[in-house]
């Protein structure tokens, strides 16, 4: 299967919708699918005209994992060079999530295991099915539990209690217990998720796009800032820069007229 077959990429105007395309493995990651997800949110920063990115699966599944059945992950020579060199290929993926300036909403029903579970901590905002199940699957296959980003990614979620039992136990997170510790925003039939989808992504474009992206830029550093006064500092400038902005006048404008606004930056 190509690339162009394991991701398929839909444009909606300021949306793109993209679908993990391999049901038939439970859509775990190949290297067509790693390479093809890599290329797709690095090149997002070139596409100030999508503004959001809905991230969803095909199938019964989110995705199962790494694909292990593939050779080019199962390599017969396993030495460190070789591990070394899929270990990185594929770890490719989740910083480029995070630095896209675009915001990432993912749709997630049946399984998200191992790298599909980091597909989900990596987005933005998430919404589950009611048949989500999700789990740091590495430790169950004589790993480590801290992989793909989830000691990093999972106790800024969920806070490191329950951060260490899912990753020191491999045990699934439900999609209940999922919306009672934050870790999505809502749990919806399985059929429902592209509607449930919707409202966040209509209020995310009816912000200014400049404030949209520099949301989720600030958002990134507080995370890793050295407390209060450098968060601080990074909402200073951005809001600085866009108090001087044409929208922001806008904004203020259609605010004292009671209409909704007419953003210019799209």
């Amino acid at each position: 299967m190509t690339r162009e077959d394991s991701l398929l990429i839909d444009h909606h105007g300021a949306v793109d919708w993209l679908t993990l395309n391999r049901p038939a493995s439970g859509n775990a990651l190949d290297p067509a699918l790693v390479d093809a997800l890599v290329d797709y949110f690095e090149g997002l920063r070139d596409r100030p005209a999508t503004r959001v990115v809905v991230l969803r699966a095909e199938g019964r599944h989110f995705c199962a994992g790494l694909d292990l059945t593939d050779p080019g992950f199962n390599p017969p020579e396993r030495g460190p060079n070789a591990i070394w060199a899929i270990q990185r290929r594929i770890a490719r993926i989740y910083p480029a999530m995070r630095r896209c300036p675009q915001p990432i909403v993912a749709l997630a029903r049946g399984a998200a295991c191992g790298g599909g579970f980091s597909l989900l901590m990596a987005s933005d905002i998430r919404i589950a099915g009611e048949s989500a199940r999700m789990n740091a699957a590495y430790l169950r296959i004589g790993l480590t539990g801290c992989d793909m980003g989830s000691s990093y990614f999972l106790p800024r979620l969920v806070g490191s209690s329950l951060a260490s039992e899912l990753l020191l136990t491999g045990r699934f997170l439900s999609a209940g217990r999922a919306l009672a510790t934050g870790f999505v925003s809502a749990v919806v039939p399985d059929a429902e998720l592209d509607a449930a989808a919707a409202p966040y992504v209509e209020e995310m474009l009816a912000a200014t796009p400049m404030g949209l992206r520099l949301t989720k830029e600030a958002l990134n550093h507080a995370l890793d800032a050295q407390g209060l006064e450098a968060a601080m500092a990074m909402e200073d400038r951005h809001q600085s820069l866009l108090a001087l902005s044409e929208d922001a006048a806008e904004a203020a404008q259609a605010f004292t007229e009671k209409r909704p606004p007419q953003f210019r930056d799209r």
